[in-house]
């Protein structure tokens, strides 16, 4: 992909492309490397220039964790400004998008407040969402699993626990399940309470969402260890949850460094786990099935629909079909006998002390909330928080997303750090707007097709796998020379550009969701489109966080003056207002469909 895409969004938007890479003399190695990563992604060859500039001068960002805010504190208009553009940067790792009134909090109080208030929010429940619009439905309707759709969305761009939501968004692309898979279609509570249970554990500790996730049943339908059967005769347990659990969720493939780097022996890097490994943790995810009142197989095996809760609850374990043979898996023995509560307690108790778990996890969590690129000292500040939270406590979560979000790679608003997946891109542009639904139920469908659609949907990646692999790099690329990733990239195509484009055309004019059910709300744009610029800077702001630069700002402008807004007369009101609103609409879409959004920086 690559020029083709750059050449495609500049044929379909109006707009110039730059390379806004800093100047790597002397830089860190992240720095150096975003230079690298935006070089690769923009070179449309020389039709393109190469600007390098600071957007926002007087400061650095990398001071807003801990720097006293500054709006309505008797600050400079300047200062005001750049706080505000700080804020907006934050909430774009730290929430689904700013709003203004989010940006406001977080310019005055500052970005350590808005994470405790975060922290301290309550959890929104997609499952009594589900409930709740079940409990709509005619006589005889049902929910099912793509509802939950509308549950995501309407969370996602509504709903104050924004920090949470955002870091449980992050761990569903790790900790993954997909609703594309059709074993789900009749499980639309269980997929909600999922989703759920990422967020409840977000915010506690690692191991307490190591045990949610290994024994929901969502879970142990889509890696099929709900109603694996004991090793009998030549026939051995199921072993795809074992091997998922350490190679995707928890140790990853290869020995780690604590700064994130693959361990060397012999100029080789070093396996974690081995199939012996694999077989002996396989046969501690026997004998789990359904919850339920009894022990019965059909129960068991879902063959019995007689307990609601069943969905929700995590599974029981049916000692029957438990094995009770010894179980070695990385270095540790379970003796023969154990029951199955006491056997999951040794296994996730291995995995969670496991050295690696540090590094691999918040490798992981850093690409899914800041960059793609974090630099090994970055992965390594990250994995200290994990090992201790400063109070002795392994696997604190608060610690973990503190760390990453405060980190001065991070706060840094000058490198560019990944591509914004499509479900971010909406989610910002449906905040931003304040979108509001005219069912009230934020009615979607999902958006999985990438030549019309946004070519992703919550839950409903192509495999455990996600949507794209944190290793991925563009094949024979500046990148891939570089030893740099950009995993969004491999669902990036010329189908999905143009399908994006096309998308968010008729989105940004007519609303998004089943029958256009959500509305964005222009009021306060609409009432700066006769000032281009004032407008731009609006949307600057809450899209960009102000780092767009003169460039493609003069080429917006430019466009924005072709369409003339008629004098007011007594008659012409409604011209007047189409008039507007086409300034607002296309100065939107063009941002939107630019290089300089698509790559966060």
């Amino acid at each position: 992909m690559h020029s083709k895409f750059i050449r495609g969004l500049v044929a379909m938007s109006f707009v110039g492309l730059t390379a806004c890479g800093g100047n790597n003399e002397g830089a860190s190695p992240t720095n150096a490397a975003s230079g690298t990563f935006l070089s690769t992604i923009e070179s449309a060859g020389s039709a393109i220039s190469s600007v390098s500039s600071r957007v926002i001068q007087g400061g650095t960002a990398a001071t807003l964790a801990t720097v006293t805010p500054v709006t309505g504190r008797g600050a400079t208009v300047a200062e005001e400004a750049y706080a505000r553009k700080a804020a907006s940067h934050f909430l774009h790792m730290a929430s689904f998008g700013p709003n203004e009134k989010d940006v406001e909090y977080v310019a005055y109080f500052g970005a350590a407040t808005y994470l405790n208030a975060g922290f301290g929010q309550p959890q929104t429940s997609h499952l009594e969402y589900m409930q709740q619009y079940a409990a709509s439905l005619p006589a005889g309707k049902t929910p099912n699993s793509e509802d939950f759709q509308s549950a995501f969305w309407k969370i996602a761009v509504t709903t104050k626990d924004q920090l949470r939501q955002r870091v449980a968004f992050a761990l569903s692309e790790i900790f993954v399940i997909s609703t594309a898979d059709d074993s789900f279609y009749f499980h639309p509570y269980g997929v909600a309470s999922y989703y759920d249970t990422l967020g409840k554990h977000a915010f506690g500790n690692f191991r307490d969402l190591l045990q949610g996730i290994a024994l929901h049943p969502m879970m142990g339908i889509y890696l099929t260890h709900l109603g694996n059967m004991k090793e009998d005769g030549v026939r051995m347990p199921d072993e795809n949850f074992a091997r998922e659990i350490m190679q995707l969720m928890t140790i990853g493939p290869y020995m780690l460094n604590q700064d994130g780097t693959v361990k060397l022996v012999d100029g080789k890097p070093v396996e974690t786990y081995t199939h012996d490994d694999i077989l002996g943790l396989a046969k501690v995810f026997t004998g789990w099935g359904w919850a339920g009142p009894d022990q019965d197989l059909n129960r068991m095996r879902g063959w019995r629909q007689d307990y609601p809760a069943q969905e929700w609850l995590p599974m029981q374990n049916y000692a029957a079909y438990h094995s009770s043979a010894s179980k070695s898996f990385l270095g540790k023995t379970i003796p023969a006998g154990g029951s199955g509560a006491s056997d999951v307690k040794v296994a996730l108790d291995t995995l969670f002390n496991h050295p690696n778990v540090g590094p691999f996890i918040s490798r992981l969590l850093i690409q899914r909330l800041v960059t793609s690129n974090p630099s090994p000292a970055y992965v390594g500040r990250v994995a200290a928080a994990f090992n201790s939270n400063g109070a002795g406590v392994r696997g604190d979560m608060k610690a973990v997303i503190r760390a990453i979000l405060c980190d001065s790679e991070a706060l840094d608003m000058t490198q560019s750090k990944r591509i914004r997946e499509p479900v971010l891109r909406l989610a910002n542009f449906l905040r931003a707007f304040n979108a509001t639904s005219v069912s009230g139920w934020y009615a979607f469908w999902p958006q999985d097709d990438p030549a019309s659609q946004l070519g992703q949907s919550a839950l409903r990646s192509p495999s455990v796998f996600n949507f794209y692999r944190p290793s991925y790099t563009p094949p024979n690329s500046t990148l891939s020379s570089a030893g740099m990733v950009a995993p969004e990239m491999q669902i990036t195509t010329e189908p999905s550009v143009t399908g994006y484009l096309n998308y968010m055309q008729l989105t940004v004019r007519l609303g998004a969701g089943k029958n256009f059910d959500v509305q964005p709300d222009y009021t306060k744009e609409i009432a700066l489109a006769a000032q281009p610029q004032a407008l731009l800077d609006r949307l600057n702001l809450l899209l960009m966080h102000g780092s767009m630069s003169s460039t493609l700002n003069n080429l917006i402008i430019s466009r924005l003056n072709t369409i003339a807004i008629p004098a007011a007369t007594s008659t012409n009101a409604a011209d007047v207002l189409l008039a507007k609103q086409r300034r607002t609409w296309l100065a939107t879409y063009l941002i939107m469909a630019s290089t300089e959004y698509i790559v966060q920086k």
